[in-house]
């Protein structure tokens, strides 16, 4: 069955089923990647070329958090730049036409520590020779009293997304890395003011980036800042700051907060079952591979340092051929097994 979505032909594949004691439906699979951000896809592009059938289980992240960037000015053959979730939507079809298939299936759970592994979403039940995770990151909340009550009523992660809601209004950017400038670069196009506040002296944003932020009437720096507290009714009306240098307290006055304060692996449904940094990263070696056989990680989701859209899709297209040569093993393996089973005995 295949279904239309956003311009991109999702295809269905109801085939492999097996029946369970209980009667549950389960789905056999080669391989399944988790997550549809760009290592994701490009893992899965690989291995349809390898005639795998991946199945990649997007979710509700289409394109990851690549998909929230406004413009990408510095991934290989797009010199005049390209939207996130339009690069997105081009490698979900990459991969589509060499075999791959679509999920907007959400995982519950996985169970890496019986095989073939099982992956379950809310109406079905996958077993899989082989896993790659790409579950990659979310935005770090400040954990300040006022944010989660704010969120969609002034409090946002994504520029791209709610940006078109505050036309001529002052907005607070929270941050000081390249994402922080890129969205409120982004901000300008519909603020009249964009703050940014940063708990340094100095940026951490590329040379670029600081360029053009810096050279923006419409941006404003307060340095040495930290928020305690975002403040408002209904809506957000201001956060509440002090400087990190003299203890100095103020108010000021704002339409909407933006925070750019680093991102959180996705890896919740892994811990117990793979190894893991302190802080909840995937830790493999330099071919992807987990602490688990026959299971990879690629993206962002075990990469800490780089997080940029190109590794992410060199590490996806990495984990597959990996996946590709361990598959191909355990098929010779289990039909030398089935060789050896067959020869009679010879007393």
């Amino acid at each position: 069955m295949e279904v239309g979505v956003s311009g991109i032909s999702l295809s269905l594949n109801l085939s492999g089923l097996r029946q369970q004691d209980d009667d549950e439906e389960v789905m056999e699979r080669d391989l399944i990647i988790i997550g549809g951000g760009p290592a994701g896809f490009t893992a899965g592009l690989y291995a349809g070329r390898a005639q795998l059938k991946p199945l990649v289980m997007v979710g509700q992240a289409f394109g990851g958090q690549a998909a929230t960037t406004s413009e990408m000015e510095n991934y290989p053959g797009f010199p005049d730049g390209i939207g996130g979730m339009a690069l997105a939507e081009q490698m979900a079809n990459h991969a589509i036409r060499f075999g791959a298939e679509i999920a907007y299936e959400e995982v519950t759970s996985v169970d890496l520590k019986t095989y073939p592994f099982v992956v379950k979403t809310y109406g079905a039940t996958y077993h899989a020779k082989a896993i790659i995770i790409c579950t990659g990151t979310k935005p770090r909340y400040l954990g300040v009293p006022g944010e989660k009550k704010f969120i969609g009523r002034g409090v946002s992660f994504c520029a791209t997304c709610d940006g078109y809601f505050y036309q001529d209004k002052t907005v607070v950017v929270v941050g000081g890395g390249d994402s922080a400038l890129d969205e409120g670069l982004y901000l300008t196009r519909f603020a009249k003011e964009v703050i940014i506040v940063h708990r340094r002296d100095k940026l951490r944003a590329g040379a670029i980036l600081q360029q053009r932020a810096m050279a923006n009437d419409k941006i404003r720096f307060v340095w040495n800042t930290v928020i305690d507290e975002v403040l408002g009714d209904n809506t957000v009306t201001g956060v509440r700051v002090h400087d990190v240098k003299t203890g100095e307290e103020s108010v000021m006055d704002a339409d909407g907060v933006f925070v750019y304060v680093g991102l959180t692996p996705n890896t919740q449904l892994f811990e117990g079952q793979i190894d893991l940094t302190p802080e909840g990263y995937i830790i493999t070696d330099k071919r992807q591979r987990t602490s688990a056989p026959g299971v990879y990680a690629a993206g962002d989701v075990q990469d800490p340092y780089f997080r940029q859209v190109v590794v992410a899709a060199g590490a996806g297209a990495a984990a597959a051929i990996e996946a590709e040569r361990w598959l191909a093993e355990k098929a010779f393996e289990e039909r030398e097994a089935a060789v050896e089973k067959e020869e009679p005995q010879v007393s």
